[in-house]
C-alpha cells in the first residue's frame, strides 16, 4: 500500500506515507519500527483516525495496529480485575469480548469505533463526576520504542514512562498492549429528556451528585436541551431495551438520517437553522431504557463533522456556555449541532484535560460541509479565558507555549520524550505544534 494516500474520518487531514504497515505480532512491530529508524523514516501508529487532529499524519512509515488485537488474558488482583488487552482492539469488540468474559469497562465515551489504544493516547472520556477518564484505568503498559525495544512499565517499573505514556500523543512510542482496570459487568438505566437549559443549569450540582453519569445537549440558539441520566444497576438487572421500531426512528432516523438532510438544508440557507434548532428540541420526546453498560454509553454517528471540545474548570460551566450564547446571540454565526456537555472528576495524569480540578467538558460541532472557523475561534477564545484545555484529539488552536502553563508535568512529559526519542523517530507536525 506503499504511496496511498491515508485520510481520517473527518477529512481535516491526509498524507501520503513512505509505506503502509500492518504487523500482525508485537515482534514484528519491533522490527518494523527499529528499522524505519535506521532508515531515518517517522513512524506513527493509526487505530481508526477518528481524531481530528493530525495526531496519526507521517510521510515515513503509517502503521496500523488493526491486526494486534484482541483480549490476552484477565487475572485477579486485590482491587479487582484486570484485563491484558492488545492495542489495536476497538472498543466496540473490546466491550463485547469483555461481557463474554462477565466484565466491562468502568466507563465509556459515546463513539466506540476507537482502537483502544488511540483513545487512551489522546484522552477520551466519558461522563460521570465519579468516573475519570478512560486512561485512568491503565494499570501497566508496554511500549515499543525507537530502537525496537520492548518495555513494560507501571508504577514500579520504569515509573515515568509509564506515567507520560498513559496520555502520550504517540510522542514517545507505538502502545503494544496494555492492563486495563474493569470490573464485573453492569447494565445502566438511561433516562433521556428534553427540558430548558436555565433549569439545567440551575441543577447542575444535584445531577452531578445524585447521578452516575449525566451530560446534557443544548441547542443554540435556543433554550432548549435534551439531558442524559444514567444509573448503574447490577449486570443481572432485567433489560428493558428500546424497541426496534424506536430505535430505528430515534437513533439511526432522526439522529442520523434526518439530521444530516436539515444540516444539508441548512448549509444552502443558514438563516433558517434557529427556527430549525427550536422546532428539533420541541420535538424531542422523553425515553427511558436499560441496557448493557456500553450499549447505552455509546451511540451511532454517521452524519460526518467537525468538532473542537474544550475542558473547562467545572465551576465555570455555567458562564462559559452564557458567554457562547451571548456570543452566538451577537454574531452572524448559525449553529445547527447540539453543544455536548459532559463532567470528570479531577486526575492525577501528566497531560489529561482534567488533571488537577474537576471538569465540565465543552465539545462544539459543525457541519463537514460548513465553515468552522468563526465559530470554534470563538469558543476557544472563551474557554482559554477560564483556563479551559483543548481535547488532544479534536481541533484547536493551541501551541505548546500557551499549553505549558496549564499542565504542572508539562516539562516532565517533555522531558521523558527526550529521553525515549531524542531523534524525534515518532514526530510530526502536529507534535511540533502542541510540544514543540
Amino acid at each position: 500500500m506503499a504511496q496511498h494516500t491515508w485520510r481520517n474520518w473527518a477529512g481535516t487531514h491526509s498524507s501520503t506515507p513512505h509505506r503502509f504497515e500492518t504487523p500482525r505480532s508485537v515482534a514484528e512491530l519491533s522490527t518494523l519500527v527499529a528499522k524505519a529508524t535506521e532508515q531515518g523514516l517517522h513512524v506513527k501508529p493509526v487505530g481508526a483516525g477518528h481524531s481530528f487532529t493530525g495526531v496519526a499524519v507521517t510521510d515515513g512509515v503509517l502503521v496500523s495496529l488493526d491486526n494486534i488485537a484482541g483480549i490476552e488474558s484477565v487475572r485477579n488482583t486485590p482491587e479487582g480485575p484486570v484485563a491484558t488487552v492488545l492495542a489495536g482492539t476497538r472498543l466496540r469488540s473490546l466491550n463485547d469480548q469483555l461481557w463474554d468474559r462477565g466484565l466491562a469497562m468502568i466507563n465509556l465515551g459515546d463513539i466506540d469505533v476507537q482502537s483502544i489504544a488511540g483513545a487512551l493516547s489522546t484522552g477520551t472520556h466519558g461522563t460521570g463526576a465519579r468516573f475519570g477518564g478512560l486512561a485512568t484505568v491503565i494499570r501497566g503498559l508496554q511500549i515499543v520504542l525507537a530502537d525496537g525495544s520492548v518495555v513494560d512499565c507501571s508504577d514500579s517499573e520504569n515509573p515515568d514512562l509509564y506515567q507520560a505514556a498513559k496520555i502520550g500523543l504517540g510522542a514517545i512510542g507505538i502502545i503494544s498492549k496494555l492492563d486495563l482496570a474493569v470490573q464485573p459487568a453492569f447494565t445502566l438505566r438511561a433516562v433521556e429528556s428534553p427540558a430548558r437549559l436555565d433549569e439545567t443549569l440551575e441543577g447542575l450540582e444535584q445531577d452531578l451528585a445524585n447521578v452516575d453519569h449525566f451530560e446534557f445537549y443544548w441547542f443554540p440558539h435556543t433554550n432548549r436541551v435534551l439531558t442524559k441520566r444514567n444509573t448503574r444497576l447490577p449486570g443481572d438487572s432485567p433489560l428493558q431495551r428500546v424497541s426496534r421500531v424506536r430505535g430505528f426512528i430515534d437513533d439511526e432516523l432522526l439522529s442520523n438520517t434526518v439530521f444530516d438532510g436539515v444540516n444539508r438544508v441548512s448549509a444552502a440557507f443558514p438563516s433558517v437553522i434557529p427556527q430549525i434548532n427550536q422546532i428539533s428540541a420541541r420535538a424531542l420526546s422523553a425515553r427511558e431504557f436499560t441496557d448493557r453498560s456500553y450499549r447505552v454509553f455509546a451511540s451511532p454517528r454517521r452524519v460526518r463533522f467537525r468538532e473542537m471540545e474544550y475542558a473547562v474548570p467545572q465551576e465555570t460551566v455555567k458562564d462559559t456556555l452564557r458567554e457562547i450564547s451571548a456570543w452566538l446571540d451577537r454574531s452572524d454565526c448559525r449553529i445547527a449541532f447540539p453543544v455536548e456537555v459532559r463532567f470528570a472528576p479531577a486526575d492525577d495524569l501528566w497531560l489529561s484535560t482534567a488533571t488537577g480540578r474537576d471538569s465540565a467538558y465543552i465539545a462544539v460541532h459543525q457541519y463537514y460541509r460548513r465553515d468552522h472557523r468563526e465559530y470554534f475561534d470563538a469558543v476557544e477564545a472563551i474557554a482559554r479565558a477560564v483556563d479551559g484545555r483543548p481535547h488532544w484529539g479534536k481541533m484547536h488552536g493551541r501551541t505548546a507555549a500557551d499549553l505549558r502553563p496549564t499542565y504542572a508535568r508539562f516539562d516532565d512529559f517533555c522531558a521523558v520524550r527526550d529521553k525515549y526519542d531524542p531523534s524525534r523517530v515518532f514526530d510530526n507536525d502536529y507534535l511540533r505544534q502542541v510540544l514543540a
